[in-house]
């Protein structure tokens, strides 16, 4: 299955798996951080936005927000506004003739770039949607904590009534390419049919030391100008997965 066909099947059942995430202080914590470097305006581009949960509410701190998505029944399911639109495209390819103040890339976007290529195509885009000192915001998978508590097999059951979605997640390790896999099998139940289905699908998840990123960034013009735990705020540390960090267009 490819990359494009993977993210087609999961977008069925994306909110549903992801209803207990907290959006809220996500958004919070990405809107203070914005105002921490320095955002010079209120024009945000959100590459892999899905259905604009994360924009939605940015929108609410009077930002407006268009969205890139790679999958357009995402997309379809969005549900768009005067100050949130989203459109279907590649962040690695498209090219959308505009600029922005900030570009977000957020539940790990950057990590899904497993290539040199893609990542640097990735990088040169954003540089490309931002204003001069613009801003480019995203988290990632963090190496150092990948390797100090590796990830396990991992079960998640959820629920709305009308389905039952069961999903495994089995990671395989690719320590020379600073990869892990994760395997899922994905078994839904349609309560009120009695029927069932079931996809498998692998989403290969690269992640970074700083220098590494560092590294590509100089070479798309950024310099960074922040780096901490997702949430948190923390220092970076074997015990953080999730790292947030922000570049600055040179």
């Amino acid at each position: 299955m490819s990359s494009a066909e993977v993210f087609q099947a999961y977008s069925h059942y994306y909110d549903l798996l992801y209803r207990d995430k907290d959006y809220e202080s996500e958004v919070i914590y990405i809107e203070a951080l914005l105002r921490r470097h320095g955002v010079l305006g209120k024009n945000l581009l959100e590459l892999g936005c899905g259905t604009g949960r994360h924009a939605r509410r940015l929108s609410e701190f009077g930002y407006k927000i268009l969205g890139l998505e790679r999958s357009d029944h995402m997309v379809a399911s969005a549900e768009q506004t005067d100050v949130f639109q989203c459109v279907v495209g590649d962040a690695c390819t498209t090219r959308l003739g505009r600029t922005f103040s900030a570009v977000l890339a957020l539940f790990h976007v950057v990590s899904y770039q497993v290539s040199n290529s893609s990542l640097t195509a990735l990088f040169a885009r954003s540089a490309e949607h931002l204003d001069a000192g613009g801003l480019f915001v995203f988290d990632v998978w963090y190496s150092p904590a990948v390797y100090a508590t590796r990830p396990e097999t991992r079960l998640k059951t959820v629920s709305d009534g009308k389905f039952r979605v069961n999903r495994i997640a089995e990671p395989k390790f690719y320590p020379n390419e600073n990869r892990v896999d994760v395997h899922y099998t994905v078994l839904v139940e349609d309560l009120q049919q009695g029927r069932l289905a079931s996809f498998e699908e692998v989403h290969p998840m690269r992640h970074f030391s700083l220098l590494e990123l560092e590294l590509v960034a100089e070479v798309c013009g950024f310099e960074r100008v922040g780096a901490e735990e997702f949430l948190t705020g923390k220092r970076p540390g074997e015990d953080t997965w999730g790292v947030c960090l922000v570049f600055r267009k040179r």
